[in-house]
C-alpha cells in the first residue's frame, strides 16, 4: 500500500446512478430503446448530400453590413 494512498472517493452523484441501477436493472436497456426511437436511425447518403448542396454559404463576417453608413 502507497503512503499517500487516499481512500476512494465515489461522489453523491455516482453513489444514486448506482442505487438507481440496483433498484431497477432494465434502466440501461430502455435507455437505448429509447435512444432508438429517437436519434439511431439509418442514415441516406443521398439525402446527406441533397441536404449539404441546399446549404447557403455564409458571409465571412456576418455582423458587417457594408450598406450601412
Amino acid at each position: 500500500m502507497s503512503l499517500f494512498a487516499r481512500p476512494e472517493y465515489v461522489s453523491e452523484a455516482t453513489l444514486f446512478i448506482e442505487q438507481l441501477k440496483l433498484a431497477k436493472p432494465t434502466l440501461e436497456a430502455e435507455q437505448r430503446q429509447g435512444r432508438g426511437l429517437l436519434w439511431d436511425h439509418p442514415q441516406s447518403i443521398k439525402e446527406q448530400s441533397e441536404f449539404k448542396a441546399a446549404t447557403v454559404a455564409q458571409k465571412p463576417y456576418v455582423y458587417f453590413n457594408p450598406n450601412t453608413p
